[in-house]
Parts: C-alpha cells; sequence; structure tokens
C-alpha cells in the first residue's frame, strides 16, 4: 500500500460483486435512503382482478370452438388467478408467459383479453412489490 499523498488522508475503496443500494467512498459525505415498503392491493383492487378473470371466463364460454379447448382454456384461468392471487407475493410470471402464450396459440380471439389480465394493476402492484430484479423479469417477457 503507499504512502497518503503529502498534507493529506488517500481513501481508496473497492466493490465488487452484487451491489444494490448506495455506496460511498471518501470524506464528510452524508447520504440518506428511505425505502418505503409496498402496499400490499386492497381488497378492492383484487376484487377488480376477479372481475376481470370472471368477465375472461365467460367470454371463453363463449369464444371457444369446442369443449376440449373450453376446458383448457379454464385450466389456464385458473392457473392464471393462482399465479397472481395465490402466490402471495410476486407473480409467477413463468405462468403468465405460459398462459399468454397458450391462448395466443389456442383460443387466439381471447390473448387480447388474457394480456388485459396480465397487465392487471394488481400484478403491477405485486410485480413492484417484489422489487427491480422482477420489474425487469416483467418488463422482459411482457414488454412493458
Amino acid at each position: 500500500m503507499s504512502e497518503p499523498p503529502a498534507g493529506g488522508t488517500r481513501i481508496s475503496g473497492t466493490v465488487t460483486g452484487d451491489v444494490s443500494g448506495l455506496v460511498a467512498i471518501g470524506a464528510g459525505i452524508q447520504q440518506s435512503l428511505t425505502v418505503r415498503a409496498a402496499e400490499p392491493p386492497t381488497d378492492e383492487e383484487l376484487a377488480d382482478f376477479r372481475r376481470a378473470l370472471g368477465e375472461l371466463r365467460a367470454r371463453i364460454a363463449e369464444a371457444a370452438p369446442s369443449p376440449q379447448v373450453e376446458a383448457g382454456a379454464a385450466e389456464r384461468v385458473a392457473e392464471l388467478e393462482a399465479a397472481v392471487v395465490d402466490a402471495g407475493k410476486e407473480p409467477d410470471l413463468s405462468t403468465l408467459e405460459y398462459v399468454t402464450k397458450w391462448f395466443a396459440k389456442h383460443l387466439p380471439t381471447l390473448a387480447g383479453a388474457v394480456a388485459g389480465v396480465v397487465i392487471h394493476p394488481v400484478v403491477g402492484k405485486l410485480v413492484n412489490a417484489a422489487g427491480d430484479a422482477a420489474v425487469a423479469e416483467f418488463k422482459h417477457r411482457f414488454g412493458r
């Protein structure tokens, strides 16, 4: 280690790895970081999400070309609901993506309605609460 410069203090630092948050190296630095806990969806918001699922279920009954497709679509909506509401914390993005692709392939007339459920404010609130990595992954998978 080298000597500090004449009349001063040598300050150095190394930051490695996966770092999140504030980092400061120096003299006389003051920092403040306020982190607010994300609020979970309200009962009203969850009821609105479930209404959107109910509307999707009703449209399936009208749009499905066969009983097999109708049954498959109903199963996918149940998976979608579980991936968001029953997850309890972070939505299961893999399931959301799978369900979206299933509808695009098997019942494309409802793909837009499914996308509307996937980007519902409750989903957004839960993804945001899960943190920056979850938000980035959501944007990567769904482009929002």
